[in-house]
Order: C-alpha cells, then structure tokens, then sequence
C-alpha cells in the first residue's frame, strides 16, 4: 500500500451542520468531532449577539453563507431563546433539529412537538450513550427491588451551569416517578431544619455545583441493610458529543416525527 496523503472529502455526500449556540462547550465539542468524521461538515455558526462567538458565526435572523434546506441538521445547544429560532429555521427550511437545549418552558416543548409534524426532531436531556445505559439499569432495578426502597438523585456540574437541578437528573426523577407511578409533586429538591420522617414516595434531588465537573448523576436506592448506587460519570463533553452526531446521522434520514435518544438503540445501534 503506498501512502501519501488522505483523499479529499465528497462534502457533497456528507450532512451539513447548523450548529445553533457555536460558541458555547458543547458547540465546540460538536464541531470538533464533526470535523473528526468523514460524514459531516460544519454548514454554518449561529450566536447570540452577546457572546463572544465564534469568528464566523452569525447572529439569529441574518442569512447563513450557504442555503440551508432538507437534509441539513440543526443542532441547538444554546438558550431557550436560540432553541426558538432553530425551530423557526427548521419550519423555514425543512431542515431535522436535534436539540439538548435545557430549562425550556411547556410552551417550548410545544412548539417542538409542532415542528416534529414537518420534520424529524430529536431532544435529548443528555447525549451520552453511558447514560442511556444508566436509565436502562435503573429501570431494571426498579423492576426488582421492592417499593419501599428510597431513591435519591445527586447531580455535579460546573460552577457556571445555569439550571439546577440539571436536565438529565430530572429525566432520571421523572423515570423513578413513572415507573411507580407518581407525579413531579414527589420530587424533593435539597432538604433543611426539621423535616421529619423521609415519606415513602419521595424522590430526593441535589444539585451539586463547583470546579469543573462535567456532568457526574448518582442514583442511590436504599432498602433496609443494604443500598445499590448507580452511577454515571462524564470525563469530557466528547462523550456528548459523540452521541449528538448519532443523532444527527439518524434524523437526516428519519420520517418527520418527534424522537427521542433511546430510538437509536431501538431502531439499530449508533
């Protein structure tokens, strides 16, 4: 085999990307692993006016240097206000979003579940393969230990995370809540003075915050004697990142719909 140097990309064989919150850890993360593969390039670099964005980005509402259309994804990890304007490009454009935009409103959630009957649409709380595997585990032990067991959920993140308790801890509340068959009002956020006996259906929550943790979810279930931690521990935002151009691999092809990170195990692995 004789070497030299690599062939040039077919960019017209790979998906485009519209990266919405460019400036941003995960922004970067995406496009660093986007241009790690061969199957994506970086379309375009959407920010907010009052980030210090990325040198070739623009700003929400200005045209991007390339027509943006059906095929190309729309990957949003910015604010609320960014993951409206990449709905409103998508509904423009017919592009698919994938999205792990945290903190938004039920109106919000809306109006995702409206773009999803024009274009493929997948949200994620997290993007990690490893945390998938940890919902999957906790369901499995929800499934054998008995009702009376207690379930706590302890969070750690970066000192400049703006929501608490994260994204990926309330998915994981919300299992436990679903899975016995009780509401968000079961939720116990932190605890303080005397609070009395811990009840049977609660689901304890702590967010943790400082350094520079990237995204470290414990849930502790303790019976009578004994207890069983499940743990997921996220070393670098790679590990998001990866699991995000997944997802954009599965919604450049998928049916319009509204779709969800555990679809890529279920309908064929990443």
């Amino acid at each position: 085999m004789s070497g030299g140097a690599a062939p040039p990309r077919d960019t017209q064989t790979m998906i485009a990307l519209i990266l919405f919150g460019a400036a941003g850890r995960m922004g970067a993360a995406v496009e660093r692993a986007a241009l790690g593969s061969d199957d994506f390039r970086i379309k375009a670099r959407i920010e907010r006016p009052s980030s210090e964005a990325h040198p070739s980005a623009t700003l929400p509402g200005k045209d991007v240097s390339e027509p943006v259309g059906p095929g190309d994804v729309v990957v949003d990890f910015s604010s609320p206000e960014g993951c409206a304007a990449a709905c409103r490009l998508c509904t423009e454009c017919g592009s698919s979003l994938v999205s792990g935009t945290t903190g938004l409103s039920p109106e919000a959630e809306a109006q995702l579940d409206q773009l999803a009957r024009r274009v493929p649409v997948l949200r994620a709380s997290n993007f990690s393969l490893g945390v998938l595997a940890l919902r999957r585990a906790l369901a499995a032990a929800l499934a054998t230990l008995p009702l009376d067991w207690d379930v706590e959920i302890v969070e750690r993140h970066h000192r400049r995370k703006a929501d608490a308790p994260s994204g990926t801890a309330l998915t994981l509340a919300r299992d436990v809540a679903a899975a016995r068959g009780l509401g968000d009002a079961a939720l116990r956020h932190g605890r303080e003075g005397r609070t009395g006996e811990r009840p049977r259906d609660e689901i304890g929550m702590h967010a943790v915050r400082g350094g520079s943790f990237v995204g470290d979810h414990e849930v502790l279930l303790a019976g009578e004697g004994e207890w069983l931690e499940l743990r997921h521990v996220a070393q670098d935002r790679s590990a998001f990142a990866q699991g995000v151009l997944a997802a954009a691999r599965f919604v450049a092809h998928a049916e319009p719909g509204r779709y969800h990170l555990e679809d890529l195990v279920t309908r064929g692995r990443p």
